[in-house]
């Protein structure tokens, strides 16, 4: 039976986009008049590894445009070439490259081949350059990969292996004769499987050869000789001498399935910890043809640290942490249908209903804590984003990141990337300045980035901010003005920093490719809003900017108060709640035309009636027979007049519109120990209305 091989394209296109994550993260950081021999030994494993998997599964254009890659690199770590900036510039390019083509093979479509041919002829132009005159000097650092480049000579490795029966070999010979000198000394016969022996003078490591196997013979089933070439006799398994070669460590790098080692790897692209150290010659992909695994399913082995881990579908995560919701609503109906009972009669149900709360709390963490991602995924992408818009704009600017191992859910994470990507390049274009402005006002000449993540509480807060000149407040009042927006001299700095998420709104003289039409700010805040996140700014001018966006750590689980209002709950989000109070009936006004207001603390706030709102009969008509909310949403402080507080807690969502449809002002609903359904209030929506 022949082996599919599309059912590990997944995986492999997995593989590819971490790599080529690894390569640009160390592209960025390396330094480029005393480049570090183990980060460009790092950057040529992860091109060899794409190449290798590239060739396994036929894909042609991707091995083209990664062999001409891996030789200018083997000529730089051979210090046959200088590093020069245009090489990096062109490698980040071929990265580019690379991801179309992987991409194109994921989900269907073409490559301008414009851009392949363009990039191969400039890595060849720059492969052919003048060598290097003098050996330059370079750094040098523990690493786990010892073995040195220099002492890379061509060896004979006499190889014996008994392949799958149906297994197709054309892709790997092909593979085999790319690394060096191949002799097919006897070739296994079909139908049945048979020995192979071949003879093979390469300067590859044992380990490289075994990863090239790894897709098509078991380990067991392969045996590879270090021999001297001289020994071997005409057939190729005459009389052979072993080469007594010193130990060292096994290299990691090379290969399909293998994951960078380099801690300056592991540092730059997050990405890289999630598949630690899989390695084609542990057999995991021929044992996942023979268990039934596909795609995601996948068990990754870290030999540094002998844990494992499981990669699994997204779906079946989603599934386990809905049946879980249940659970944890089934529970509390549970628990407040026994709280009726009485101690003494029942202290044993009692007392294992308070087990299985607590056993339900903690398996509620557990499952939640799967889909918990650190934030490094996200801002691990923002080097190369402020490198290419800073050289394009004549700027010099320094990227921080603060917190990267902040861990948020995944649904948020993959949200995240778009509004954080326009607030970084608002920052560069809008908010750092070029070099002579900055000197004349006594800066620094470069400018200064950081990004930062932080929990606080049940949130997790994301920083974006620069040195820069900082916000203009009669700008904005008079770019305002001119839209006919309502403004007003008295308004605070925080309302008026508001104003650069009207739609449209831009402050930029010249319209350019970077910024100018006022399209994207507004986004940013309706994306982090849908969230259930708000945007606060703080700035000041001539120092800088601050954007925070506040959300919470996941999109499962919600922290609420829930309220009641005729007799119906309802539940706020907390982290819109300022506080609550029960007024006067002196502190409560009424504006003619405009509705009521109450006052707190000298401040008069709007006052929104809730019962008015929703249309809900109850008997609590007075502000000062119930209960005022105070909440805070886009800049603005507003009332919420209710019946009564009930309590606080956490609360499973349900998604309103997927099960019933789209309702004004609510976000979603969960259901209460009782039974009961509650709708969680979208506050944002309900301050704008």
């Amino acid at each position: 039976m022949t082996i599919d091989m599309s059912q590990f394209y997944q995986v492999f296109f997995e593989e590819v986009a971490e790599h080529l994550s690894a390569m640009e993260s160390l592209l960025l950081g390396i330094d480029v008049n005393a480049p570090n021999i183990e980060d460009l030994d790092a950057i040529f494993r992860a091109a060899h590894s794409i190449k290798g998997g590239a060739g396994t599964f036929g894909f042609n254009d991707m091995t083209a445009v990664t062999h001409i890659l891996e030789t200018l690199l083997d000529k730089l770590r051979k210090e046959e070439l200088v590093l020069r900036n245009e090489m990096i510039d062109v490698f980040l390019q071929a990265g580019d490259v690379l991801r179309t083509q992987m991409e194109a093979h994921q989900n269907g479509g073409d490559v301008d081949e414009n851009i392949v041919t363009d990039v191969c002829g400039k890595l060849e132009k720059l492969s052919a350059s003048d060598p290097a005159p003098a050996k330059p000097k370079t750094a040098k650092k523990k690493s786990k990969v010892v073995a040195p480049v220099a002492s890379r000579a061509e060896t004979c490795y006499r190889i014996e292996f008994t392949p799958d029966e149906g297994v197709e070999l054309d892709n790997l010979m092909v593979e085999l004769a790319t690394l060096g000198q191949l002799e097919i000394i006897e070739n296994g016969a079909q139908p049945a499987p048979a020995l192979w022996r071949l003879k093979l003078t390469t300067a590859a490591s044992e380990s490289e050869l075994r990863d090239t196997f790894g897709f098509f013979v078991q380990p067991e089933k392969l045996q590879i000789q270090l021999f001297s070439a001289a020994a071997l006799d005409d057939q190729g398994y005459g009389f052979f001498v072993a080469i007594e070669t010193p130990k060292v460590e096994e290299d990691p790098g090379y290969g399909f399935f293998t994951d960078i080692e380099t801690p300056q790897a592991q540092s730059a692209s997050p990405a890289l910890e999630r598949s630690p150290g899989r390695r084609a010659s542990d057999n995991s992909a021929l044992d996942d043809v023979k268990t039934g695994r596909r795609d995601n399913d996948k068990v990754a082995v870290n030999h540094q640290t002998d844990a494992t881990t499981i990669r699994v579908n997204t779906d079946k995560v989603d599934l386990l942490i809905n049946l879980v919701g249940e659970l944890v609503i089934t529970q509390a109906m549970l628990a407040q249908t026994t709280g009726e009972f009485d101690p003494v009669l029942h202290e044993h149900l009692l007392n294992g209903m308070a087990q299985l709360e607590r056993n339900t709390r903690d398996l509620q963490e557990s499952i939640m804590s799967i889909r918990m991602m650190p934030i490094g995924f996200v801002f691990s992408r923002f080097p190369r984003v402020v490198r290419d818009l800073a050289g394009k704009l004549n700027k010099q600017i320094e990227l921080k990141t603060v917190g990267e191992g902040t861990e948020l859910d995944k649904g948020l994470i993959e949200k995240l990337s778009d509004p954080l990507t326009h607030l970084v390049r608002n920052s560069i274009d809008h908010g750092i300045e070029v070099p002579d402005v900055r000197l004349a006002a006594g800066k620094d000449a470069k400018g200064v980035i950081t990004l930062r993540a932080f929990h606080q509480g049940s949130n997790i807060i994301i920083e974006v901010s620069d040195n820069g000149a900082g916000l203009n407040r009669d700008k904005i009042l008079a770019k305002a003005n001119e839209r006919g927006l309502a403004v007003h001299d008295g308004m605070s700095d925080s309302e008026v920093w508001q104003l650069i998420f009207a739609p449209g709104f831009s402050t930029a003289e010249v319209v350019t490719d970077v910024s100018g039409r006022g399209v994207g700010m507004d986004v940013v805040k309706r994306n982090i809003q849908a969230m259930g996140g708000q945007v606060e700014i703080t700035s000041l001018t001539g120092h800088g900017t601050t954007i925070a966006i506040r959300l919470p750590l996941t999109l499962a689980i919600l922290d609420g108060m829930s309220i009641a209002v005729g007799g119906q709950i309802f539940i706020i989000p907390l982290t819109f709640i300022a506080e609550s109070l029960q007024p006067t009936s002196a502190e409560v006004k009424t504006v003619s035309g405009q509705g009521t207001v109450v006052q707190v603390r000298g401040e008069y706030l709007p006052l929104i009636a809730f019962h008015t709102v929703f249309g809900i009969p109850t008997q609590v008509t007075a502000p000062e027979q119930g209960i005022v909310v105070l909440l805070e949403a886009e800049g603005k402080k507003v009332a919420l007049f209710v019946d009564e507080l009930v309590g606080q807690h956490q609360v499973v969502l349900k998604s309103l519109e997927s099960n019933y449809r789209k309702v004004p002002c609510v976000s979603g609903a969960t259901i209460m120990g009782d039974g009961r359904v509650a709708l969680i209030l979208d506050v944002a929506a309900l301050v704008r209305a």
